[in-house]
């Protein structure tokens, strides 16, 4: 009986629930003025930077650790660059760039709170987003089958993951905060909706965004 109710709850859940939040990258991109300088720090293969180039006219650099993926970024004409985000920060400028943007990496690196300084120093504006892990499906995969949960953004086998510091939206806007970075704008993302707001998003948003982007400003 028990077994079955938590079939019955799950399933509930699972109806409610998009597996999948779409248009990252335009998502980022409205938080970007035209005509900006910007640096995507693990930029992958390209996307949002080539976004960014043809739709907001960017003057647009990329760094990407993985150097297969550097190769295809470059044979589409894109500046970028290998490099590793725990070591290389520290080779550029203060102030360098517009714009400085860290998607769904910062929870994959050795020291979030050492990155999150350095994009503050080397960009007038930085823009992180990060996926959610108090969002309400984490929580209850934990609760009921005891495991680490497996989301569309969190996709990957503990034992397989890249992520080694996962965080909640609370606990980034409390490193904000203890960082004195002010948030100018969230944006929040669940079942392909998008809630926008003026600073730090409401509490409610830290059960059930499954991804927030934060444009972050010292």
């Amino acid at each position: 009986m028990k077994s079955f109710l938590n079939i019955i709850i799950i399933s509930f859940f699972a109806i409610c629930i998009n597996a999948q939040a779409s248009g990252l990258p335009q998502n980022i991109a409205n938080l970007v003025e035209d005509n900006s300088k910007v640096i995507d720090i693990g930029c992958g293969n390209g996307e949002l930077l080539n976004f960014l180039s043809k739709n907001k006219n960017s003057k647009i650099q990329g760094l990407e650790i993985n150097q297969k993926k550097v190769n295809k970024c470059v044979s589409k004409g894109l500046s970028v660059i290998q490099g590793d985000a725990d070591k290389d920060l520290s080779l550029y400028p203060e102030k360098s760039f517009d714009y400085v943007i860290l998607s769904q990496t910062i929870q994959a690196t050795l020291e979030p709170k050492k990155i999150l300084t350095e994009l503050t120093r080397i960009g007038k504006r930085v823009i992180v987003s990060i996926p959610n892990f108090g969002f309400w499906k984490v929580r209850l995969d934990l609760l009921i089958k005891g495991k680490m949960p497996i989301t569309s953004k969190l996709n990957s086998t503990w034992f397989e993951t890249e992520n080694i510091h996962l965080c909640t939206i609370s606990d980034f806007t409390d490193l904000c905060d203890q960082l004195n970075l002010k948030i100018k704008q969230t944006v929040t993302i669940a079942s392909n909706k998008q809630k926008r707001f003026s600073g730090k998003p409401n509490k409610s948003e830290n059960i059930f965004a499954e991804e927030a982007i934060f444009l972050i400003q010292n």
